[in-house]
């Protein structure tokens, strides 16, 4: 095992230790459809986004999007509509039932794309390239990006995501205009992947 999997995987472990004691009660779906009415606009109105600069919700961990919506609040993370919506949400009791209405759906899903550049993507992905330093994303997200665990709040489900918008993720980590990942550990990833990397393996993603 590589010293920087060795790192990453204390890091996980510690991370989600420390986050037990803050994780809240679980939220009720069937309450939640009729709170997340607010949410179809942009992401549609089981979690599909139909453009694709906002992202999938469908299937999504409820306690990532918590900490997502919580972070918009509490400026740690910034975005122009995202931003204002957060202060929307209600209550923590509300969240908790948008989000577990959206994680109650169906895995967001893509069209499988065969390409070249797909092909390269799958290969990041799975194996990571040791040479660059770049560390394979199945190990966080999971086989298919659809999650490494029942739940997560730092890890979440990308599998199938709109591609534009994971090409706008990892470049806002690789730019540091994102900086809400649990000790920088996105960034360190995707610092070291140049753009035809982050084409590729959103392209592969995008697709599952």
């Amino acid at each position: 095992m590589s010293v920087f999997k060795q790192i990453v995987l204390l890091l996980s472990t510690m991370i989600l230790l420390s986050y037990g004691s803050l994780t809240q009660a679980a939220g009720d779906p069937v309450k939640g459809k009729v709170k997340a009415a607010a949410c179809a606009g942009c992401h549609g109105k089981d979690g599909n986004s139909l453009a694709p600069n906002f992202p999938k919700l469908s299937g999504q961990y409820a306690d990532y999007i918590v900490k997502q919506v919580n972070d918009f609040l509490h400026k740690k993370r910034s975005d122009p509509i995202m931003s204002g919506m957060a202060a929307m949400a209600g209550s923590a009791k509300d969240l908790a039932d948008i989000a577990a209405f959206f994680a109650s759906q169906k895995k967001m899903k893509g069209t499988q794309v065969k390409s070249a550049k797909a092909a390269r993507g799958k290969i990041l992905y799975l194996k990571g390239n040791s040479a660059r330093g770049i560390y394979a994303c199945v190990h966080c997200h999971g086989k298919n990006g659809k999650g490494a665990s029942k739940t997560n709040p730092f890890f979440p489900v990308i599998g199938g995501q709109h591609k534009v918008y994971l090409v706008k993720i990892l470049k806002d980590f690789k730019l540091k205009k994102r900086t809400n990942d649990p000790a920088g550990m996105m960034a360190a990833v995707a610092i070291k992947m140049n753009n035809a990397d982050i084409d590729a393996v959103s392209e592969y993603l995008s697709g599952l």
